[in-house]
């Protein structure tokens, strides 16, 4: 199996927990794609940068992030699969509100102002917490060139109605999951 193939066995492993939950959308599911159970484990990390620098490589950007929690690991799992390639990735974090003390960033880590950038999520159902990333971004004066998610749970059309490229990973239908 590839790196495509093995990181979506670690999702349905790992990720999938079947049981009703409510949504950072609000909404409700009788299951949940707890990513954070495969961005955060030490073996699926590095697919997950992998996977993503693939699915994204035919984008021009030299920085990777978006809205605290979700993609900090996507991100930064990015970061390290880059590092010994021809393509080196920065990496960022989006706050959810900007800091009341020290430099007061919202964004934080290498300067985003006239940089290409890509906004990551791990899942997104609304593409709310990422669109979220991409105005704090824009108003930074990043150059937002697409958004990428390692499962799409809907929002594709939301990303794309706000003007932006949207790819993802997987999809529910690839996970064998009904929406």
């Amino acid at each position: 199996m590839g790196d495509h193939d093995d990181l979506r066995k670690f999702i349905t492993d790992l990720a999938v927990v079947h049981g009703r939950v409510v949504l950072s959308s609000g909404r409700e599911a009788d299951w949940y794609v707890d990513l954070r159970r495969v961005t955060l484990h030490h073996r699926a990390a590095p697919l997950i940068g992998r996977v993503m620098c693939d699915l994204t490589a035919d984008w021009s950007y030299d920085a990777v992030g978006g809205l605290t929690l979700g993609a900090d690991p996507v991100a930064g799992a990015m970061l390290h699969a880059s590092a010994g390639t021809d393509r080196p990735l920065d990496a960022f974090v989006v706050r959810k509100a900007g800091k009341a003390h020290g430099l007061q960033r919202r964004i934080e880590g290498p300067d985003v102002a006239g940089r290409r950038v890509l906004a990551v999520e791990d899942t997104s159902t609304t593409g709310g917490s990422v669109l979220t990333a991409v105005e704090a971004l824009r108003e930074a004066g990043a150059d937002v060139v697409g958004v990428a998610v390692i499962v799409d749970r809907g929002a594709g059309d939301a990303v794309r109605a706000a003007g932006l490229p949207y790819r993802a990973a997987y999809t529910l239908a690839d996970l064998g999951l009904v929406a």
